[in-house]
């Protein structure tokens, strides 16, 4: 009876054991310097305060930040196929195309970027969480119209979870931004964090399972 016993429990202990050693599931953030922390100490940063609050409320994810200060939607998209790869992430937040806008470049090759990205994101089992970023004044109202656009529109067409503007009750307010007018002070961060968090939870629950590669 012993030896039945231990026949039958060797492989719920098996799977027990493998539970046991299984990863986190993984949230990436691509972006640029919003997300990498310009200016501040990274530990103040957005990304590192959403990792907190994830342990905090019981989530058991690790969130890898593969974000670049002064990258572009054409950097981030060169970059992105590894990171797939390597991180297998079940949650893509994308934060990218401010310095696109920042630098006059075209609008259909920012939206052309951010949509294979997507595409990429979610051929790798992943959800995506578009983020949005909106340009400064003097940059002509049409342009800035439609570069704000790029975002609602993708958000629309892929089904996508979306924060309409990262720096939503900060950009406005001088003494929540740095000297440069574009970075976010420390004191900005748990802003930030609110911002991407209300789009972000509903994601969690069911980013339990592994994606298929």
């Amino acid at each position: 009876m012993k030896i039945v016993l231990n026949r039958f429990l060797l492989p719920v202990l098996l799977v027990v054991a493998s539970l046991a050693h299984a990863e986190p599931p993984v949230i990436l953030i691509l972006g640029d310097s919003l997300s990498a922390g310009y200016g501040i100490d990274i530990r103040e940063g957005w990304v590192t305060l959403l990792q907190q609050r994830l342990r905090q409320q019981g989530y058991p994810h690790r969130v890898v930040n593969a974000s670049v200060s002064g990258d572009t939607t054409a950097g981030g998209r060169a970059r992105l196929p590894e990171a797939l790869k390597r991180q297998r992430p079940q949650i893509v937040i994308l934060e990218l195309g401010g310095n696109d806008g920042l630098r006059g470049l075209s609008l259909a090759q920012t939206r052309g970027h951010l949509a294979a990205m997507i595409r990429a994101a979610q051929a790798a089992g992943a959800r995506v969480l578009l983020v949005g970023i909106q340009l400064p004044p003097n940059y002509g109202p049409e342009y800035t119209r439609k570069f704000r656009a790029i975002y609602d529109e993708l958000a629309r067409e892929q089904q996508l979870a979306l924060v309409p503007f990262l720096l939503e009750g900060v950009a406005l307010k001088t003494e929540l931004m740095q000297a440069d007018g574009i970075h976010p002070r420390a004191a900005a961060q748990p802003r930030l964090l609110d911002n991407v968090w209300v789009p972000l939870q509903p994601l969690l629950p069911t980013a339990g399972t592994s994606p298929t590669h």
